[in-house]
This record gives structure tokens, C-alpha cells and sequence, in this order.
């Protein structure tokens, strides 16, 4: 990846794609498909998606539920699939931009807590991909990963990035998220131990508010990076990320 232009008399650039177009096409991958569940779901399997332990009354089915019944499972998880690819492609970018500018702190243990920082975003991050391709099994560990990852890259932003617009957003969003899954509790609860009705489609809701404060805060991405590309080339000289 870099801004400048690239290239030699010797070099050949094969491929250049837009980082920004990549990082947007990786969500939007992830929101269609989700989209196509919930409406033919909806529209066709009610029955299905709306059957809970409790039998009370519903009108809004979880995410599990949509993409838990055939056929729509099996767009969920190619989908997925696809959309792994990119995001360990994205994850390792923003490591290395980080990287760069943890480096040049010249204050030893801002620098420290920076690396720390950086190194835990990382891994929270591949977490959090490992965890959505089976978050209806593991539901808890995706929340975890997902709430940690977004705190880590928040304070992480604060430090090294106090006045980036990216950050503002990273931070309503995490604001948002942690706020829904606390609605999300409060109502899984009501529904699981007192059988309220609407109780569930009030847990759905906050899920697809999580659900979509997550994917926001990943397509942040190109705010951070709004001109560069993805290279793939021969003879290239070393890329950077400026």
C-alpha cells in the first residue's frame, strides 16, 4: 500500500485496487447478505424464525434465527467466508499504520502502552473474525472480542490519534454498542426467565443495533485511508504507509 506513485522503469503494476473501495465492499458484503436473510426470512419462513421457548408473542426474529434456517444459512456462511479474506487483510494494515506512528512516540511509556495497545487491537481483531463465522455457537466470545476490540482501538486512538475524525466516530459507535448490549442483556433475560411479550424482538433490536455499530466502526477504515491502494506488482519497491 502507499500514496505516492509507485513504479519504475523496471516495475510492473498488475493490480491496483482501492483500499477504500475494499475496506467498503467488505462490509457492504456482510450488511446485503444480512438484508436478504432478514427480508425472505421474513417474508416466507415466519413460522421459522419467529419460534421461541417462551411462545409468546413476536414480530422481530434474531439474527440467529435469520440466518440460521435454510437457505439463508448457506448464504451467511459464504458470505462469511468471503468476507474473512479481507478483514485479515485490513486487520494487518492497521496494525502496520499503527505501528509506524507508536514507533515515532518519543515518550518511553506512552510508547509502551502504544505497543501493547497495538498488539492487543491485532489480536482482538483476528478474534473477532475467527468468532463471526460461528458467533450463533460461541454468540458471547464474538460480544467479547467485539466490545474489547473496539475499547482497545479507542483508547489506542486517543493516544496516537487524539483528533482524527475517524476516532470521533470509533467512539459513538463503541458508545452505542456497549449501550445496546446492555439493553440486549436486560431483555434476553426478560424473555429467557419471565416470558414477557416482545421481550425477544427488543433483544433482536439491540442485536442489529450491535450488529451494525460493528460494521460502522470497521468501515472507519477509510477515513484513516482515503487515497491509498492496494498493489500487486513485479519489481516494485519496498510499500509504505504514510
Amino acid at each position: 500500500m502507499e500514496q505516492n506513485n509507485v513504479g519504475t522503469s523496471k516495475s510492473s503494476i498488475y493490480l491496483a485496487i482501492s483500499f477504500k473501495k475494499l475496506c467498503v465492499a467488505t462490509v457492504s458484503l456482510l450488511l446485503i447478505a444480512l438484508l436478504v436473510c432478514f427480508v425472505t426470512a421474513y417474508i416466507f419462513q415466519q413460522d421459522d424464525i419467529h419460534e421461541t421457548h417462551c411462545r409468546v408473542y413476536n414480530i422481530l426474529p434474531s439474527i440467529s434465527a435469520i440466518t440460521g434456517i435454510s437457505p439463508q444459512r448457506y448464504l451467511w456462511r459464504i458470505t462469511v467466508a468471503l468476507h474473512i479474506g479481507p478483514r485479515l487483510l485490513i486487520a494487518s494494515v492497521y496494525h502496520s499504520y499503527y505501528y509506524k506512528i507508536v514507533k515515532a512516540i518519543e515518550d518511553v511509556p506512552s510508547k509502551i502502552m502504544g505497543c501493547r495497545l497495538l498488539n492487543l487491537c491485532y489480536w482482538l481483531s483476528i478474534a473477532e473474525i475467527a468468532t463471526l463465522s460461528v458467533h450463533e455457537k460461541i454468540f458471547i466470545a464474538f460480544m467479547i472480542s467485539s466490545l474489547t476490540y473496539m475499547l482497545a482501538a479507542v483508547r489506542l486512538g486517543r493516544l496516537v490519534t487524539p483528533n482524527a475524525r475517524s476516532l470521533q466516530y470509533k467512539q459513538a459507535l463503541f458508545i452505542t454498542s456497549l449501550i445496546s448490549t446492555v439493553g440486549l442483556i436486560v431483555f434476553f433475560l426478560k424473555h429467557r426467565l419471565l416470558c414477557h411479550d416482545l421481550a425477544f424482538s427488543w433483544f433482536s433490536l439491540c442485536e442489529y443495533v450491535i450488529a451494525s455499530a460493528n460494521m460502522g466502526f470497521h468501515v472507519t477504515v477509510i477515513l484513516d485511508f482515503p487515497k491509498e491502494q492496494l498493489v500487486i506488482g513485479n519489481g516494485l519497491p519496498a510499500l509504505k504507509v504514510d
